[in-house]
């Protein structure tokens, strides 16, 4: 029998929902769901879990640090928690950038303050430049301009401001948290994506301002919408992220990426509608019995590296040495994820 383990917070329908639909689907297979449990963690003890889907640790401490124990005795985690514990929005950028994918011009700010329990002073700053260009900043990245948190989610701490007082004045909110200023994108569409291991994509209409999902299937053209699934698995590919949501603003037809940092994304039914919590559930049971069957533990790692050409997958930041002996030697050839349907029922039908 292979064990996968789900790790989440206060979620009611998805949990649930997702255990049945793994023991029913993975049954004739060996493949059987359960939430973890944990009471303390062993140096050395053995992998309880073929694969464990991560939806918390990065709330709780001690999940992160059993889940990078459980992938050194060989579980298969979803997400990769070295890789999340790593990661931010402005390195997402950059990265999406130097791929190709159009991203929304970003600064990354000095925080305004800091923890009060960490003894920063005046002379721990001092590689900082002040005053600092606050008119260059934004003369960089146009008025308005978006204010937000260079890790996290959730919408918190984000603000529109469209001249210097404002930005300040936002600004002034923030400690202690790292901000980024981005260029806003007076959008006529905005697309959520759910992916799925790295290639399955289901773009999905979303109204930002009102936080919902909506079911319309035909509101992408065939090559709008070919170009969102497309750009959604090569950030999967280079971040190596298996469960994910992607967003794009579209603007004069142009897709930009500003937020694919959600390796927990939400999946409770009655923010996602009925129609995609079913959809969410079957996709996600069906991913986690195929790797629990054939995963491999490189597959969880990013690729940014070989993506870029900056050479094989085999430092802290991807993959282990043995990845690379597994992967495609052309770095062109790693930035072309396999073509996926973008037209069933379960996602935004393109014409």
């Amino acid at each position: 029998m292979k064990k996968v383990g789900l790790l989440c917070g206060r979620e009611y329908s998805f949990p649930p929902a997702f255990i049945v639909k793994v023991n029913q689907l993975g049954k004739s297979d060996g493949v059987a769901a359960e939430f973890v449990k944990l009471g303390g963690t062993r140096m050395n003890e053995p992998a309880q879990y073929s694969v464990i889907v991560d939806r918390i640790s990065h709330e709780v401490e001690y999940y992160r640090g059993y889940l990078k124990h459980a992938v050194l005795q060989g579980t298969y985690v979803i997400n990769n928690p070295f890789w999340w514990t790593a990661d931010d929005k402005f390195f997402n950028y950059s990265i999406a950038a130097k791929l190709g994918i159009a991203i929304p011009k970003t600064v990354l700010l000095p925080q305004k303050g800091y923890p009060s329990d960490v003894d920063i002073t005046s002379e721990s700053l001092h590689n900082l430049t002040y005053p600092m260009d606050w008119d260059g900043l934004l003369d960089y990245v146009g008025r308005p301009a978006i204010l937000k948190p260079f890790s996290g989610g959730g919408w918190k701490h984000v603000y529109k401001v469209h001249n210097k007082e404002e930005l300040l004045a936002a600004y002034d909110k923030t400690s202690p948290y790292c901000m980024t200023l981005q260029e806003f994108i007076d959008f006529t569409g905005y697309v959520r994506c759910f992916t799925f291991g790295k290639n399955d994509i289901t773009p999905v209409r979303y109204d930002p301002k009102e936080r919902r999902y909506l079911i319309e299937h035909e509101y992408l053209s065939k090559d709008l919408g070919a170009r969102i699934v497309k750009d959604a698995q090569t950030i999967n590919q280079a971040l190596g992220y298996e469960m994910n949501t992607i967003e794009f603003a579209i603007k004069d037809g142009i897709p930009y990426a500003i937020d694919f940092l959600n390796p927990a994304p939400d999946m409770e039914r009655d923010r996602i509608t009925e129609f995609y919590f079913e959809h969410v559930v079957e996709k996600m049971a069906k991913l986690v019995i195929d790797r629990a069957l054939h995963g491999n533990v490189t597959n969880t790692w990013p690729r940014w590296e070989e993506m870029l050409g900056i050479g094989a997958p085999s430092g802290f930041a991807a993959a282990p040495k043995i990845a690379s002996r597994q992967m495609t030697a052309s770095p062109s050839s790693a930035a072309q994820p396999a073509a996926v349907s973008h037209a069933d029922r379960s996602g935004a039908k393109v014409r």
